[in-house]
């Protein structure tokens, strides 16, 4: 059986969800001899490569760069799942979209700094924040939603072992959002 080339990526959120991929415990050896580890947090790759089977993305997109990034992963992604809550609405990343960038960042990087004698927003090093925080499928197509505050892990590995069984999962019987 050939591996699945999987890849996981954390946007803007908590990394909470990431949690509850390492909270799999013994069924992480389970599964293992499934799945090839190809780009995420959890490995030392600097380029997202091509081909891979499923991408499993955490948060929500807030940046530019963030936009950048989900087009290029996309294209290289066969599959894509948004895990958690805040992949798929946005959730507690979205709360800046009631005040707007301006005032977020004027709070962040002015009225709370300790040290900033420019008196600027560092954007030379900090990415352009997006006028409004996005759900993934408002940006690329998604095929897979798996919600919860964090994914609980049993649904993680449910998952994960019906796409490595090759059969559905209704994935409602697992999780529900803020679970």
């Amino acid at each position: 059986m050939k591996k699945i080339r999987l890849a996981t990526l954390w946007l803007d959120g908590c990394s909470g969800c990431h949690m509850s991929i390492l909270d799999m415990d013994e069924k992480l050896i389970e599964i293992a001899p499934f799945i090839d580890v190809v780009y995420s947090p959890y490995v030392d790759t600097k380029e997202f490569p091509k081909d891979v089977d499923l991408t499993i993305v955490e948060g929500a997109l807030s940046t530019d760069h963030d936009i950048a990034m989900i087009k290029k992963i996309r294209e290289n992604s066969k599959l894509m799942l948004a895990l958690g809550d805040c992949a798929i609405t946005g959730n507690v990343s979205a709360m800046k979209n009631l005040f707007g960038s301006d005032v977020v960042l004027e709070r962040g990087y002015l009225d709370l700094a300790d040290i900033n004698e420019s008196k600027e927003y560092p954007s030379k090093i900090v990415p352009k924040l997006l006028d409004k925080v996005l759900p993934l499928h408002e940006v690329v197509h998604v095929d897979y939603f798996l919600p919860g505050c964090p994914t609980p892990s049993d649904a993680i590995y449910e998952m994960l072992k019906a796409l490595i069984e090759g059969r559905e999962i209704n994935i409602h019987s697992l999780t529900r959002f803020g679970k």
